[in-house]
């Protein structure tokens, strides 16, 4: 199952459960993403070509990230530009998240591991801007 969080026609997530399964290939973000999210299920002996990839410059603007939920139990919440809350959603294990526009913020409702994956290189402080919840 897909799911999309939107606010004012802009997505701000998208959350492919565990129980997502289809034959093929799906990307399932715009092209014009910065963070491309894809979903492959092969037969065995299905052939990927060896292959390099190009030197190509990009810009990039706004951090995308991508969670994979390896186990536990994470609430999600949601927040518009403006630092006002939207909505929460729970992700669980095997899930995956990304996490496209606005503010975000985890409360672990179990032990949680999670593999994060996101544009470098990382400028540390003057990466993110860190609120506090008004919900």
């Amino acid at each position: 199952m897909i799911e999309k969080v939107e606010h004012n026609n802009q997505m701000l997530a998208l959350i492919i459960r565990s129980s997502f399964s289809k034959q093929g290939i799906e990307f399932f973000t715009p092209q014009d993403f910065s963070q491309q999210l894809g979903y492959m299920n092969r037969p065995a002996g299905y052939v990927i070509n060896p292959h390099v990839h190009r030197l190509v410059e990009r810009k990039v603007t706004l951090t995308q990230e991508v969670l994979y939920i390896k186990s536990g139990k994470v609430k999600v919440d949601f927040y518009d530009d403006h630092r006002n809350y939207l909505e929460s959603r729970v992700i669980e294990e095997g899930d995956v998240i990304l996490l496209a526009a606005g503010g975000h913020g985890f409360e672990m409702l179990e032990n949680s591991e999670m593999i994060e994956v996101k544009q470098g290189p990382y400028c540390g402080d003057e990466d993110k801007i860190i609120f506090t919840s008004q919900n």
